[in-house]
């Protein structure tokens, strides 16, 4: 990893395999998708941490010149949701998802609490989720204000895009993880008003799950969402057959899961959901209408055994979907490997996921979920030149199936299967080279 300076360079061209997407390509055979755009050996300029343009000719004197020849260029990846503080807990054995929390996750995320934890903790995260090519994220750090404070502050220094919010828990939970209404209402209006809309950081209120929040809480979230326009909501549902008979016992009113969030005021075109799995197509109707995404998280929901997203329906009938780590339950910050896994799980429905379609999901399809595609998600002049440079090949076995590839998808495809995070070379921010490969 290699630091620099805050400052991004005026006038750089970056030379590399450019590989973006101005539509959807939706779930189409390879053959037959749109939006898929690809210039091989092209010049990127970005100017003022800005791309202006794309060309084949040399750049003009003026320009400095980064020739990535022969790599992959791309926008960097957009996680819609991955929590901060569980690093700690990653790959850890043996639990589904509610003892997870209790055996693992709600002793690691207790040590946050300490400020210099939480720094310590905010630096390493951000600094992963840079060098596994992702450069703006949407995250739970803790239930801890100051968790919160250094994990904006962290991406505030990078430049980095990054969607955020304490974590609200004010009932089943440990004591030592336990908010109140009137305190969590103090600490986020403290947050919003410190971080919210200030360089590239947006607030999201975090109601982690609806067993740990009463529906005081809840409406406090509401209100607070309604108050502060262009904030988010960020939560869980549906990721867990017992999670989902529990909240059917607390809130017996509510027709579904989801329907709980909808009933608190909670669902809007800024609600990031995570997981879905078990939703029905009443719930998917709730979705199209209210304009929320669902976080797909494909490894963490087999890593921990919850069940299988069907992404196509979903879609089919309207909803927004874009693609998650969900790191720790997740098994890796790669959005490579979190894309190999949600053509497995596709497959599993009966759906053959293209490299076009993953890809898309994680770049300009979760920037236009989020609100966020006039800024990020895609090669498109003046958007950050948040970008990422990749290898081909990682191994002489990948570079041989490569090599035998017969057009521009099965290569891509190979590429997003068999590769990783050593295939970043180079990750940069608003223009600015925030991670080079030693």
């Amino acid at each position: 990893m290699t630091a620099s300076p805050m400052t991004s360079i005026p006038r750089i061209a970056l030379r590399g395999d450019l590989l973006d997407f101005t539509d959807d390509p939706g779930f189409a055979a390879p053959a037959g998708a749109a939006g898929v755009r690809f210039r091989p050996d092209h010049w990127l300029l970005v100017e003022d941490g800005r791309i202006v343009g794309a060309q084949a000719d040399d750049p003009a004197p003026g320009w400095e010149r980064v020739d990535h020849r022969g790599s992959l260029v791309m926008p960097g990846f957009v996680d819609t949701h991955v929590h901060s503080p569980q690093l700690d807990v990653i790959a850890s054995y043996g639990t589904e998802l509610l003892e997870w929390l209790n055996t693992y996750t709600f002793p690691a995320e207790a040590r946050h609490g300490d400020p210099a934890v939480a720094v310590a903790g905010a630096e390493r995260f951000l600094d992963a989720l840079l060098a596994h090519g992702t450069t703006a994220a949407v995250v739970f750090p803790t239930v801890h204000k100051v968790s919160a404070d250094a994990l904006f502050a962290g991406a505030q220094r990078r430049g980095m895009r990054l969607v955020a919010g304490k974590v609200l828990m004010d009932r089943h939970a440990p004591d030592y993880l336990r908010d109140d209404v009137k305190d969590a209402e103090r600490d986020c209006v403290d947050l919003i008003g410190r971080w919210h809309g200030r360089d590239r950081l947006a607030y999201a209120l975090t109601v982690r799950f609806a067993p740990t929040s009463t529906s005081a809480q809840m409406q406090m979230a509401a209100a607070l969402l309604q108050a502060h326009p262009g904030t988010y909501m960020q939560t869980h549902v549906a990721e867990n057959r017992d999670e989902v008979r529990w909240v059917a016992e607390l809130f017996p009113e509510a027709r579904s899961y989801l329907d709980v969030y909808h009933r608190h005021g909670l669902l809007n075109e800024r609600s990031v959901l995570a997981h879905g799995v078990w939703l029905d197509d009443t719930d998917r109707a709730l979705l199209r209408e209210t304009g929320a995404q669902i976080a797909h998280s494909p490894s963490s929901n087999l890593f921990l055994g919850s069940g299988l997203f069907d992404w196509f329906a979903a879609e089919g009938q309207g909803a927004h979907v874009s693609v998650a780590s969900d790191v720790g339950g997740g098994s890796s910050l790669s959005m490579i490997r979190t894309l190999a896994d949600a053509y497995k799980v596709a497959a599993m429905r009966g759906v053959k996921l293209t490299a076009w379609k993953a890809l898309y999901g994680a770049t300009r399809g979760a920037a236009r979920a989020l609100h966020l595609d006039h800024e990020i998600g895609s090669l498109e002049p003046g958007r950050h030149a948040d970008i990422a440079v990749w290898d081909w090949a990682s191994t002489p076995l990948m570079q041989h199936r490569v090599d035998l590839a017969q057009d521009l998808h099965e290569k891509l495809f190979a590429w997003m299967t068999l590769g990783d995070e050593r295939l970043l070379e180079s990750a940069y921010v608003a223009g600015v080279r925030r991670y080079r490969r030693e």
